[in-house]
């Protein structure tokens, strides 16, 4: 029997932006689930327990700073790795990231291949 696809969860309020990660991702092998908010995204993230999420920052109705504390600082999903990526460049940004629990930054535009190669990095560890 085959193994089944990583399951992603990607959360970005940008349409155009979520179907060109979210083709990447699927043309790579994942399933990918999707929000187009941060309250969604951390709902989302506790009902599928997605084997890793790709996380914008700046989401509406909840940011991404909240989202990974919520879910970094829960027993129950600390383990799932989240990537970071967002427009903010700033180093604050990226630092505040890692204190939230962050496992990798990424800022916008990002190398695709770049990011599909942390995705395997993450899920095989």
């Amino acid at each position: 029997m085959a193994e089944a696809k990583k399951r992603i969860l990607l959360v970005e309020d940008e349409s155009d932006f979520r179907l060109a990660v979210g083709m990447r991702l699927r043309a790579a092998g994942y399933e990918v689930l999707e929000a187009d908010n941060g309250a969604a995204g951390l709902s989302m993230a506790r009902s599928e327990m997605p084997d890793l999420i790709v996380l914008d920052l700046m989401l509406p109705k909840m940011d991404g700073y909240k989202v990974c504390r919520f879910l970094k600082f829960d027993e129950k999903y600390r383990h799932i790795p989240i990537i970071m990526l967002t427009a903010r460049v700033q180093l604050a940004d990226s630092e505040m990231g890692s204190a939230v629990g962050a496992d990798a930054y990424f800022t916008k535009p990002y190398q695709p291949q770049e990011l599909i190669d942390t995705i395997a990095r993450l899920l095989a560890s």
